[in-house]
């Protein structure tokens, strides 16, 4: 019950009876790493949603816990909930959307509000007494903590360290020169052909201050806050049989998000191996899985998912003078702030994708 999962659950939910399984009270987003570092107050409002807000999830049974194992012969689920108790649910169809770990924002951990407002709150007040601060990876998450944490805390200096010539290497050459150019205004230090060396759960580790070394030869590098976004992803696939998942542990799925090997199973976003990219996770493929799951139970014609080839969407995140979104030829298109926070957050998004919010 992530990003993609909550919005698969909505328009499931219009045709048939829905359980979702999640390991918090409510979604917390893995979108948006730099605003959730630098101004977590804002990260919030928007990407912080009890699940009794959304209106659509009204008619979603949602039990917390996680998923410990699955039965396809019987279409069982065994669940392990957060009273430490263990149940069993039965299905017609199954849809994995249980995505990945690939940093501290990012856990498989059954938690707590408590937990999540105290995960926010460190890992910001370790940033804002920090007087220099190495960001980790060349990856949109990356960039997004380097440039959120040099607009929004001005006092500390960045350094944004990767191993490529340039960030985003995922992304079209326009988008990657456009946003460059905008991290060399906000005073991001770029350092390419930087490898490090990476320490055992550094993926997971808080920030905090230490020393990174490198493995392509540079001499180590002190920092008061260090952020790992290396972009190593380890899917939640700890459950599921060996069968139907590929050599990294994501799970096999055909041209239409079916699972191989489970009946009528699908799998949709980080944890489907649809792609390079895995696309599937930032391309409303939740419509078109949800779709593909009522067609399977009325034996329908299913839809084909189309990956494409290059990343695309926001890059920076929310920033203060409003929201840049790049196409997939890599032109951006700039959205004014009060378009953001009048228009596109409450119209478009809270009422248009999510068919309407409640107030906190």
């Amino acid at each position: 019950m992530g990003d993609v999962g909550v919005l698969t659950a909505m328009h499931l939910a219009r045709h048939v009876d829905v359980v979702g399984v999640a390991t918090t009270p409510g979604l917390v987003s893995g979108q948006e790493l730099g605003l959730r570092l630098s101004d977590p107050g804002r990260w919030a409002r928007d990407y912080w949603v009890d699940y009794r807000r959304y209106r659509r999830l009204d008619e979603v049974e949602i039990v917390r816990g996680r998923v410990t194992g699955i039965d396809g012969d019987t279409r069982t689920a065994t669940i392990t909930t957060d009273d430490s108790g263990d149940t069993t649910r039965s299905w017609d169809a199954l849809v994995i959307a249980t995505g990945v770990t690939n940093g501290f924002w990012r856990s498989p951990d059954v938690v707590d509000a408590a937990a999540v407002a105290d995960g926010l709150r460190t890992q910001h007040d370790a940033l804002r007494s920090a007087g220099r601060v190495a960001v980790i990876g060349g990856g949109a998450a990356a960039v997004a903590a380097a440039a959120g944490i040099a607009a929004r805390l001005p006092d500390a200096r960045v350094d944004l360290y990767f191993p490529g010539e340039r960030p985003l290497r995922d992304h079209h050459p326009r988008t990657q020169a456009t946003v460059q150019r905008r991290l060399g205004r906000l005073g991001v230090a770029l350092h390419a052909g930087h490898r490090a060396r990476v320490p055992a759960g550094a993926e997971r580790a808080d920030v905090g201050p230490g020393v990174v070394e490198w493995t392509t030869g540079q001499h180590g590098v002190s920092a008061d806050a260090i952020v790992w976004a290396i972009g190593r992803a380890t899917p939640h696939t700890d459950w599921l049989p060996a069968r139907v998942l590929d050599e990294h542990g994501f799970v096999r799925v055909d041209e239409n998000l079916r699972v191989s090997g489970l009946p009528r199973t699908f799998a949709v976003g980080d944890v489907a191996a649809t792609d390079p990219l895995r696309g599937s996770a930032r391309n409303r493929a939740d419509r078109l899985v949800a779709h593909n799951v009522g067609a399977e139970l009325s034996r329908r014609r299913l839809r084909r998912y189309r990956p494409r080839a290059t990343r695309w969407g926001s890059v920076l995140g929310p920033q203060a003078t409003g929201l840049e979104v790049f196409t997939p030829t890599g032109i951006g298109v700039r959205i004014p702030r009060p378009v953001v926070d009048r228009v596109l957050r409450p119209w478009i998004v809270d009422r248009g994708i999510y068919g309407g919010v409640r107030p906190r």
